[in-house]
């Protein structure tokens, strides 16, 4: 049968469908010259022929159509009846002549080794290796025929049958090769990454090597050396004690055999070895484009390659131009910094690219400091350091929104390699004072002098008065010109609000510190300012969350309202309510709610993301887990009573003050301090709110004008708008080229379908080395999980992992951990008695919240929404920052 075995000179990287990924990477490396054992693969048409002549597999596969990928006890049963049938099929005779002809020609005395090779693996987007069976050292007609029925067979693993359900592939789709491929019996063998695989440094060549097969090492039953190669220089060794290998047996097969006590500690691969490898990984590297995971082994003074496949688990890099001798450049992520770190779509990428105001050569363009990896933005923060201060001050700076992030900056910009390399930056000064001064100004004035309740009213009646600047200036606009405003809107955000608004919540923030601060120097008081933070006026996302409880107060009073809610359906919702008991008092408070904050979201600096009024369903849950937790009036009431305690809080503390030499000075100045923290915190959140107001109003802009490229043919529906970028929009309206619209548009739909699965770092450099800080409690327990102390209190209580607001079940008593929060999750606090995040710092939104509500809260707990499972009880310490698990939840933990 034509076209069923293929010798590995017959294949290339373009043979995949035929051959797998593996078969089509040892085809390729072969043709490249590479030192490749040869081989041939038993491609995909004799493994669709072979399943072709069984009628029962099709009753299988619909059997399969139906399982889901936690369905791990009839997944395990399945595959084992597949597989028991399977291994039974007799090999069609065309096939098996053809396998039999290419092995005699290959030597029918030799050993080989017989792997699978899926459709769907070792490529750059998914890796299905490991997950097919590999089978050694086979000898004879039999065993070799025999493992190749295995190998197919080995495609209904339960692992691979899961793999396959949870990531959407078709199971008749994943076709299967079987590599046929003559043994090497190495002296030492091992896997070469060309890229740091724990760092993600690309600059690291990164060798693990052992002695015997590499099958041993691959599968973790022998311990292997480390070795680190960097611009051609071994940077790390790292020898480890090697007390097994595993061997060839002359019959066939392997065994796993102790090793001399003399060469338990030896390195495995000499020095000049090591050299020699890491420039083949470099050569192999360079042939593909990509950083590459490589099999290799060393025979009798030669190096072979028996594998090689694409580094899936390595973050994205972003193209970052660094001059030669440069320092590499610091990455930050954005959305670690705005307590969102999903991915985004590329329109809303590119809004915030031209939002951020710094290195812009004209307003409508995007920041020249930003760069996009993965769906992300990161910031680059380099230049900064070329000031000596900066090292010292930005991350103390950084601590207020994320410790683990602030840690990893403060030890990186100290490294001599990073500072002797720095550029010079003409002129950083000048410009960094021309833009900090302003806002300083303003703030001391408001420290010092401004009324706190009117210049509370003055940024609000100057908020509301840019807001409705912004939507006028949409307002009328079609095609090109709409395109240019909504540029001009995005780039002017930040670069008004900055110097207009910034200063009030700044003189906040000042002014909490220097209450702390006095407090406990004059008083030893370090309690009291905890109480200081309940019930700020004036914050319009506590305002949010408070209009929950109203909407929930409403619909409790109504059965069939409240019936409503809590089916969470948004079929027809508007007019059910019309036509339910008390329904129109329901949605007189529900279209206030939505004039105010309609145009708010979890996940809400992504424009491309629906909007509450655009999906109003996704409240639906808030109100239902208010209604179950909360009783009538309680929100209200609750926030009247921290407003009265801190008011009483801060009259005694100032009658404290009163009470110490020079008392009528320290009282009066603790007093001024404690009205503008109150005041000024309290309008903290005005800047996001107003940013997010104008982002409603692009958003409208950008469906309006997507609706016209639809209608002209240039768009296939009004959403693909957000998968390009605002300049790309542009371009369309100006009758630009749309050769490859539609395919661009369906890759770019592909992509953050993967960028999704990934977890962006906090910081990055230019060569793609993750920068990890640490976190030290010293009065933990052991065993904790250690975070940074937001909101004081101890509770103890049933963890519920929320990953998505829209999707949150709390109950009464119950701590919410969750990946991050932002004002679109704020509804949920009521309902919580305790706040873990993975991410965020002590003036971020939810710590802010959380201390307004009183809720203990510990923020930038690295993987609590995996570490902590749902339903374990915990102990979370806000005053010490760390949880504790008392007990885990038996039905979360997996066999």
């Amino acid at each position: 049968m034509d076209g069923c075995v293929l010798d590995f000179q017959q294949i290339d990287k373009f043979s995949l469908p035929l051959v797998g990924g593996k078969g089509a990477n040892l085809g390729e490396m072969t043709r490249a010259g590479f030192n490749v054992p040869p081989g041939f693969c038993v491609t995909t048409a004799a493994y669709r022929a072979f399943i072709e002549q069984s009628d029962l597999m099709e009753t299988y596969f619909g059997r399969l159509e139906g399982v889901k990928a936690d369905q791990l006890e009839e997944i395990t049963a399945l595959g084992n009846d597949i597989r028991d049938y399977l291994v039974t099929v007799t090999i069609p005779a065309e096939i098996e002549a053809s396998v039999l002809e290419h092995w005699r020609q290959s030597g029918e005395h030799k050993s080989y080794a017989v792997r699978s090779s899926a459709t769907a693996e070792d490529l750059p987007s998914a890796s299905f290796a490991g997950q097919q069976d590999t089978y050694l050292n086979v000898r004879g007609e039999e065993q070799l025929l025999q493992s190749i029925r295995k190998c197919w067979a080995s495609l209904f693993t339960a692992r691979a049958i899961s793999y396959r359900a949870k990531n959407g592939f078709d199971h008749r789709s994943v076709l299967l090769s079987v590599v046929v491929q003559q043994m090497i019996f190495p002296e030492v063998s091992g896997i070469m990454f060309t890229a740091d695989p724990i760092s993600g440094h690309r600059g690291i060549v990164s060798i693990d090597a052992s002695f015997g097969l590499g099958e041993a090492l691959v599968s973790g039953i022998v311990s292997a050396d480390l070795y680190q190669v960097r611009s051609g220089e071994i940077v790390s060794k790292k020898i480890a004690k090697k007390k097994v290998a595993v061997f060839s047996l002359p019959e066939g097969g392997t065994e796993t055999r102790d090793l001399p006590a003399e060469m338990q500690e030896k390195q495995a691969l000499s020095d000049g070895l090591i050299h020699e490898l890491a420039a083949l990984g470099e050569k192999i590297k360079a042939h593909y484009g990509t950083d590459q995971d490589i099999e290799w082994c060393y025979e009798e003074g030669r190096l072979y390659i028996v594998q090689s496949r694409p580094i899936t688990s390595l973050y994205p890099l972003p193209k970052v131009s660094v001059s030669p001798g440069e320092s590499p450049h610091i990455l930050l992520s954005f959305g670690h910094q705005q307590m969102m770190t999903d991915a985004m779509k590329p329109m809303g990428l590119s809004v915030l690219r031209t939002v951020i105001p710094f290195i812009k050569p004209s307003l409508r363009e995007e920041s020249k400091l930003t760069y996009t990896a993965g769906g992300r933005i990161f910031i680059d923060i380099t230049k900064l350091f070329n000031l000596k201060p900066a090292r010292r001050l930005f991350p103390k700076l950084l601590s207020g929104i994320d410790e683990l992030m602030a840690s990893g900056v403060a030890e990186y910009v100290q490294r001599d390699s990073f500072v002797r390399g720095l550029a010079p930056v003409p002129g950083l000064k000048l410009h960094i004072l021309r833009f900090v001064a302003p806002i300083a100004g303003r703030a001391v004035r408001n420290l010092l002098l401004a009324s706190p309740s009117q210049a509370a009213q003055e940024v609000k009646e100057w908020t509301e008065a840019f807001v409705e600047q912004g939507e006028a200036r949409l307002a009328g606009a079609v095609g090109e010109e709409r395109i240019l405003r909504i540029q001009e809107l995005a780039g002017s955000v930040l670069l008004t609000l900055f110097p207009r608004v910034m200063p009030f919540p700044l003189s906040g923030i000042i002014s909490l510190r220097l209450v702390q601060a006095l407090a406990e120097k004059w008083l030893g008081d370090k309690e009291t300012i905890h109480v200081l933070n309940k019930s700020l006026p004036g914050n319009v996302t506590s305002e949010l969350g408070l209009m929950i409880g109203d909407l929930a107060d409403i619909a409790r009073k109504h059965p069939e309202v409240a019936a409503i809610i809590q089916e969470g359906k948004d079929d027809s919702l508007r007019s059910r309510l019309h036509q339910a008991e008390g329904g129109e008092a329901f949605l007189q408070q529900w279209d206030r709610f939505m004039k105010l904050y309609g145009m708010r979201c979890p996940g809400e600096i992504d424009v491309t993301r629906r909007r509450w009024r655009d999906d109003p369903g996704a409240l639906l849950p808030s109100i239902e887990n208010h209604m179950r937790t909360m009783q009538p009036g309680e929100h209200r009431e609750r926030f009247a009573q921290g407003a009265e305690e801190a008011e009483a809080a801060a009259r005694e503390l100032i009658s404290r003050v009163r009470e110490l030499p020079f008392g009528w000075f320290k009282a009066k100045l603790m007093s001024r301090m404690i009205r503008v923290f109150r005041h000024m915190m309290g309008v903290r959140e005005h800047p996001k709110y107003v940013m997010i107001r104008l982002f409603g109003f692009i958003r409208q802009a950008l469906l309006e004008e997507a609706k016209s490229l639809v209608a002209q043919g240039l768009l296939q529906t009004e959403e693909d708008i957000f998968y390009l970028t605002l300049d790309e929009v542009l371009q369309l309206t100006r009758g630009g080229a749309t050769v490859h619209l539609t395919e661009t548009i369906s890759e770019r739909k592909r992509d953050y379908e993967r960028f999704q699965a990934l977890t962006p770092p906090r910081l990055m450099t230019s060569e793609g080395e993750i920068i990890t800080g640490t976190l030290q409690r010293k009065d933990a327990p052991e065993g904790a999980l250690i975070g940074t102390p937001v909101s004081v209190g101890v509770v103890e209580g049933i963890a519920r992992v929320v990953l998505r607001p829209d999707e949150a079940k709390l109950n009464k008593g119950e701590i919410m951990i969750a990946p991050f929060t932002d004002p679109g999750w704020t509804p949920l606090f009521h309902s919580a008695i305790g706040l873990v995040m993975e991410v965020g710092g002590l003036m971020t939104h939810g710590a802010v919240v959380a201390r307004e509500y009183g809720i203990p809260a510990v923020v930038g707990i690295e993987g609590a929404t995996s570490r902590i499972k749902d339903g374990d009880r915990i102990r979370l310490d806000g005053t010490r920052g760390f949880v504790l698990i008392l007990h885990l939840n038996e039905a979360s933990i997996e066999p």
